[in-house]
């Protein structure tokens, strides 16, 4: 009940505002625009004399702080992640159900998330079994590396594909290359960069059963860098599920939100996302840290 009495307090001080900006707008007498709204005119005096209280100025204080957070991303950030930010950024600790319902009052919420494409899977050359077996938990950076590639549409049906490697110890994207081509120097290089950015790790690297990943060639690159591989089961992406998380959120908060003309164009979106998404994003299950934080704080 104190949740609905506040919202519809929101809604008559929205009235309130109206009937003001009508006035200092026009030569509309007080009277009429009261009568028009259906209010009494000392309701509208009242509010117009009302001193806020401290909740209520501190209240309006959050929203701004929410509102540029949630413009700053797009629409993208549901009242968990804005929770995040907002606390970081206020130094303040603010209750989830308060940015909830902050965010009822301004008609906000995060967008919706679009299903993910099904691919088909060519005819493997080697498999690796399924050793990382949902254990996405790792004691220290560089143990469990995860690794795909996915698709994004530009211009007129052209499409690009972007190879990235995860860890699983922070979230952290440890190397990524977009490509216009979905081929094996896409994945390949991905996995050099990656050794470049850790050099002297061997973690576990997981994969699904695509032909870059099942190749000969790959799985000597893996051998030289002592590098152990995984692979999720035929039909099961869960298997590779943090990787699949990535995408999910990659797309929803940037990709999905505009039209790309050109290759250009969608390259500087998506790297601009993943140094945000790396050094920015702060992430409840890494406590309230970016991955980039909370990987220094392991070293």
């Amino acid at each position: 009940m104190r949740k609905e009495a506040s919202l519809s307090g929101h809604r008559q001080e929205n009235v309130y505002l109206a009937i003001q900006a009508v006035r200092q707008a026009g030569s509309f007498s007080i009277q009429l625009l009261c009568r028009i709204a259906g209010i009494p005119r000392s309701s509208y005096y009242k509010w117009l004399n009302h001193n806020p209280s401290a909740r209520e100025t501190e209240n309006k204080e959050l929203t701004e702080v929410m509102m540029s957070l949630y413009e700053k991303a797009e629409g993208t950030f549901g009242y968990r992640r804005l929770t995040l930010h907002m606390r970081r950024h206020t130094q303040k600790t603010i209750n989830r159900k308060r940015v909830q319902h902050l965010m009822k009052i301004k008609g906000i919420q995060s967008v919706i998330r679009r299903k993910k494409k099904k691919y088909e899977h060519s005819t493997p050359q080697q498999v690796a079994e399924n050793l990382l077996n949902r254990k996405f938990q790792a004691e220290a950076p560089n143990q469990k590396w995860v690794t795909d590639v996915t698709e994004f549409k530009y211009g007129n049906g052209q499409k690009a594909y972007l190879s990235a490697i995860l860890d699983l110890h922070d979230k952290t994207i440890i190397s990524y290359v977009l490509g216009h081509s979905n081929n094996n120097p896409l994945v390949f290089k991905t996995l050099k960069l990656a050794l470049q950015a850790a050099p002297g790790s061997k973690p576990m690297l997981h994969s699904d059963r695509g032909f870059q990943y099942t190749s000969l060639y790959f799985k000597q690159m893996l051998d030289e860098a002592k590098m152990t591989q995984s692979m999720s089961r035929v039909g099961r992406c869960i298997d590779n599920g943090p990787m699949e998380s990535f995408w999910g959120t990659l797309k929803c908060e940037k990709y999905y939100l505009h039209k790309y003309q050109t290759f250009g164009q969608l390259k500087q979106d998506i790297e601009d996302y993943i140094h945000f998404y790396n050094y920015e994003r702060l992430q409840a299950k890494l406590n309230g840290l970016s991955p980039m934080e909370f990987r220094t704080k392991a070293a």
